[in-house]
C-alpha cells in the first residue's frame, strides 16, 4: 500500500480509530483531540465507536460538534456478547476493507480486541492499541482473568506497537507478561487545559448543593463504577465529618453505582452534607468551586480528573495505584494515599485543609508538571512520531 501526496505535498495518512464508547471521561477526550489534532498534521481520521451504557453519559455531541468522522458501530460497547461481538467484527473488517487504512490504532479492551482482529483480517500495515489502564487485574475472575491475559499477550505479539499512558501502566504489562519493555511506548494523556490555568469562578457547586459559601469544599470527580471505589470517598467523608463538621462534600458524575451510593450516603447520616451533582461539563466551575479533589480508585491508567485538577491549582489526594504515583510525582504534587483505607483517605484530605499553604505549593508544582508534559499539542507530535515511525519501517512513508 502507498500513500498518496496530495497536491500541497503533505502525505495524508488514512486512520481508523476504535474506541468501545464514546462515554464521558478521559479516554473519550483523548481520541477525540487527537482525531481533530492530527488533521493539520495530514492523517485522515475515522473514529468506530460502540454505545455507552445508560448512566455513562456520552461525548457524541461534543465529538461531532469538532467536526469529527464518527462510524457507530453496534455491537462495541463495553459488554461481552458473542454474537454481537462477532457482527461488530464483521462489519469492521468490512468497513476496513472499504476505507483501506493505514494505521489502526485501537482504545480500550473490548476495542482492542475486535479492531486488532478485523485489522489483522483486513491485512491494514500498521497496527496499534493503548492501554489506558487494563482490566488484567481486578476486574474479573480468576478463570476469566487468565484467559483475557491469554489472549492479550496474542495480540501484542501482532500488534505493530503497544502504547500505555504511564510508567506503571507499561511496568505492570511487562510484569504481567503480556509484551517485553521495548515493545510498549509510553506516551502520556494529553488534554486541552488552557481553560483551567487561569482565574476560575467559585460558588457553582455550593449554589446548585445549597451549601455554606465559605464551606470547605472536598469533591471526587469521574465515573460512578466499582472500580472507582467511591464508596471509600462517602466513609472518609464520614470520618473527616466528625472531626471537621464544616466540611462539605460533592460528587461530580454518575454511573451504574449512583443509586446505591447516594443510599449509603443516607445511610452514613451524610444527606445534609454530600450531594450528587451528575455530569457538569463547565470544568471551568467545578474545578473553581473546589477546595481539594479526591481520586479513590483501587486501579487507574492516567486519571483525567487528576490532570485537570493539577491544572486549575487545586489540593489532590488520591490513592497510589497505576499510573497516578507518576502523575504526582510520587507525592511531590499531591498527597498518596494506600487504596481502599477511608481513614488514610480522610487524614489525607484533612492535613490538605489544614495546612492550605503546602497543600497549595504542591498543586504549583503539579500546574507546571501537567501543563508541560500533558497538553494535547504534545500529544499529536508524539502519535504523528510513533505513527510515521512504524508506516517507514514498512516502507510506506
Amino acid at each position: 500500500m502507498s500513500v498518496a501526496i496530495p497536491p500541497d505535498g503533505r502525505v495524508e495518512i488514512r486512520l481508523v480509530r476504535v474506541f468501545s464508547r464514546l462515554n464521558v471521561g478521559g479516554p473519550s477526550l483523548h481520541v477525540i483531540h487527537l482525531a481533530v489534532g492530527l488533521a493539520p498534521l495530514g492523517y485522515e481520521t475515522r473514529l468506530v465507536i460502540g454505545r455507552e451504557s445508560a448512566r455513562e453519559g456520552n461525548l457524541l455531541d461534543l465529538a461531532l460538534a469538532r467536526g469529527v468522522d464518527v462510524v457507530p458501530l453496534p455491537g462495541l460497547g463495553r459488554d461481552v456478547r458473542l454474537l454481537g461481538d462477532l457482527r461488530a467484527l464483521f462489519g469492521l473488517w468490512r468497513l476496513l476493507r472499504r476505507v483501506r487504512p493505514h494505521v489502526v490504532h485501537t482504545h480500550t479492551a473490548k476495542a482492542g480486541v475486535v479492531g486488532r482482529l478485523a485489522a489483522f483480517a483486513a491485512r491494514v500495515p500498521v497496527v496499534v492499541h493503548t492501554y489506558h489502564g487494563h482490566v488484567l487485574r481486578g476486574y474479573f475472575g480468576r478463570g476469566a482473568t487468565a484467559l483475557i491475559r491469554v489472549i492479550e499477550r496474542a495480540l501484542g505479539a501482532w500488534s505493530s506497537a503497544l502504547v500505555t499512558v504511564s510508567d506503571s501502566v507499561r511496568d505492570d504489562l511487562v510484569a504481567l507478561g503480556i509484551a517485553p519493555a521495548a515493545r510498549i511506548r509510553v506516551v502520556p494523556l494529553g488534554l486541552e487545559l488552557d481553560g483551567l490555568a487561569g482565574e476560575l469562578p467559585r460558588g457553582a457547586l455550593r449554589q446548585q448543593a445549597g451549601f455554606e459559601p465559605d464551606a470547605p469544599l472536598v469533591g471526587l470527580v469521574g465515573r460512578l463504577a466499582p472500580i472507582k471505589d467511591a464508596p471509600t470517598f462517602l466513609r472518609a467523608a464520614r470520618t473527616l465529618i466528625e472531626r471537621r463538621p464544616e466540611v462539605r462534600f460533592s460528587v461530580v458524575g454518575d454511573g451504574e453505582e449512583r443509586p446505591a451510593l447516594e443510599s449509603e450516603a443516607r445511610a452514613l447520616g451524610l444527606s445534609r452534607a454530600v450531594f450528587f451533582h451528575g455530569w457538569r461539563r463547565d470544568l471551568p466551575a467545578v474545578y473553581g468551586d473546589l477546595d481539594v479533589v479526591v481520586n479513590c480508585s483501587r486501579n487507574e491508567g492516567t486519571p483525567v480528573a487528576l490532570i485537570e485538577a493539577l491544572a486549575a491549582r487545586r489540593a489532590v489526594v488520591a490513592t497510589a495505584v497505576g499510573g497516578t504515583p507518576d502523575l504526582l510525582g510520587r507525592g511531590a504534587f499531591g498527597t498518596l494515599v494506600p487504596p481502599e483505607d477511608p481513614a488514610a483517605l480522610a487524614a489525607g484530605v484533612e492535613r490538605a485543609l489544614a495546612d492550605p499553604g503546602a497543600a497549595r505549593a504542591r498543586a504549583d508544582a503539579g500546574r507546571a508538571h501537567v501543563l508541560a508534559h500533558h497538553g494535547v499539542r504534545r500529544l499529536e507530535r508524539d502519535l504523528d512520531g510513533l505513527y510515521r515511525e512504524l508506516l517507514a519501517a514498512r516502507g510506506i512513508v
